[in-house]
Formats: C-alpha cells, structure tokens, sequence
C-alpha cells in the first residue's frame, strides 16, 4: 500500500527541528516500550522469550479490524479489545505451547531451546490467517471514525496519538516497575527468575504467574498495535516481525529483566533510528537494531542495566 506498511516501526522521513525529532523520537520509542515491556517481563521472571510476540501484536489489531466491518466502534473501545485479545492469545500460547513444552522436556536448557522453536511455529498461524484474509495488502481501523489532533507549538508538530502512546507507555512502565519492587507478588515474580525450583519450595505457584505475566504481555502488544495503526493509517500482518527484532534490541541493550533498561533501550534506539532517518537517505535504519544487539553482546552481554548474571534462552 504504502511505505507506512512497509515500514511500520521507523517515524515520517523529514529532516525538522531538533524538538521536532525529539517528538518523533518520544513517540516511536513509547511504541518499542509498549510492545518491549512485555517481552522483557516474561524474558527475565519466567523465561520465557516469545517469539509469538509480533504475531499477537498484529492479531490485536486485526481483530479491531474485522470488527469494524461489521460495527462501528469508537477508538476506546477498541483498545479495550486489543488489550484482551492480546492478552488471551498470548495466554493460550502459554497453556497450548510453552507449558506443553516445558512438560515434555528432559531439561531446562532442553525446554528453553523448544520454546523458541515453539514461539516460531505458533507465531505462523495467525500471522497466515491475516495474511489470506487481507490478500497480503495493509490494513487500518478506518472504521472507527478517529481522526487525531494535531496542535502546533512555535512550529513543532504534536498529534494526540503521539501524547497518548507516550502517557500509556510510560504509565505501564512506571506500574511495571512499583509492582516488581513494592508488592509481594512482584517479588514473589522476580525470584521466578532468579531460581525457580527454590522458589517453587517457597510455595510460589509458577503456572499462575506465568500466566498473569503472559496476559500482561499480550495486553500491551495489543495496546502497541492499535496506537502503532492509528499513528502510521495502516500495518501490515507482516509488522509484528520487525518490531519483534527492534523489541528484542531494547531489552538486550537495557538488560533482561530491568524496567529502566527496557525505557532506556528504546529511547535509544528510537533516537538512533530517527537521527539515521533525518540524517541520512533511511536505507541503514533496519541494520541499526542488529547493530545495536550485536556490539552490546560484545562489550556488555548483561545491557546497561543488567545483572553481571542473567537467565537467558
């Protein structure tokens, strides 16, 4: 359709002013830190990094989509739907894959290596049924009759979709981080990663929590797919795989497992990103995620903000 469905994740080539990129990069990274967040929490506490994560993402927001041909909705609504979607794929990916998995498995390292594999394969089938039933073409919420605001400040640029992606990103990211380190179920959470067998004779039960973590997830993938479609007009069933590469480059860069790595990794790579896109032509923004992942996996493999040791599938 357009290059917005081609590229779904890398903001509007324009060379603006620097607030002006500073809002794009605000913007772009609150979407990252949308989808990343859950990746990291079910990464660092149950270990579990979900490759499904992009498919759940995409499946969100397609299924705003059939909605819509069929009733209108106001935009609220839809990210109410987006959210549960997400978040009961996400817990079904759990019961039906992973937990299967992990059942199944001789050992650990045995599991981590089959959830990955699992991730994948699970990961192809709605991303397929989305595909047929768009014909491979991009697709929008154009139902919902949103039309966003936009708001001029001494020539800076600011839509409403912006603010709100950046006011959900950050208030999941502050809620994250108070509930790992100010309630008994966050701590009770966080020791799943440090060793789950001792936490099991603690009597923590791990399938309950890997549950509500995966449903946290899912949630916020959803919620990153409806904002994401409302800023850019359309995605692909094809998006969720690149935004899943990038997400996976924040957490490393951050750290496994840290909230504040995980904001910090995106804002950086939302940053380096629109700097390439102003800066330059825009063909080398793909290879600054892998450039990212691959020179902290040298010089740092635990991220800004990570333990010296860390689970890692």
């Amino acid at each position: 359709m357009g290059r917005s469905a081609d590229r779904p994740t890398s903001p509007t080539r324009w060379k603006g002013t620097p607030v002006q990129e500073l809002v794009a990069t605000a913007s772009l990274g609150s979407v990252y830190l949308l989808f990343a967040l859950g990746l990291s929490a079910a990464w660092g506490t149950i270990g579990i990094l979900n490759f499904a994560h992009g498919a759940i993402f995409v499946s969100a927001s397609y299924a705003c989509y059939e909605l819509l041909a069929i009733q209108q909705l106001p935009v609220q609504v839809l990210a109410v739907i987006a959210v549960a979607v997400g978040a009961l794929l996400s817990v079904v990916m759990q019961v039906l894959v992973f937990d299967q998995i992990r059942k199944r498995a001789k050992s650990e390292r045995a599991a981590e290596t089959r959830i990955l594999i699992g991730g994948i394969g699970a990961a192809m089938i709605p991303v397929a049924i989305a595909s047929h039933r768009t014909k491979n073409l991009a697709f929008g919420l154009q139902g919902s009759g949103f039309q966003a605001s936009v708001w001029e400040f001494g020539g800076v640029r600011i839509t409403s979709i912006q603010v709100v992606t950046v006011l959900c990103a950050l208030g999941a990211a502050t809620t994250l981080g108070w509930y790992l380190k100010r309630t008994r179920a966050g701590l009770a959470l966080r020791s799943l990663g440090v060793d789950d067998q001792v936490a099991a004779l603690m009597g923590i039960d791990r399938r309950r929590y890997a549950w509500a973590t995966m449903a946290f997830a899912g949630g916020l993938a959803g919620l990153a797919g409806v904002l994401l479609t409302l800023n850019l007009g359309a995605i692909s069933a094809e998006s969720g795989d690149a935004l899943l590469v990038k997400a996976f480059a924040c957490v490393v860069l951050g750290g496994v497992g840290s909230t504040t790595g995980v904001v910090v990794g995106c804002m950086t790579l939302a940053a380096s990103e629109t700097w390439v896109l102003t800066q330059t032509s825009g063909m080398w923004v793909e290879a600054v995620s892998f450039g990212i992942i691959f020179v902290v996996l040298l010089l740092r493999p635990q991220g800004i903000f990570g333990r010296q040791e860390v689970r890692r599938v």
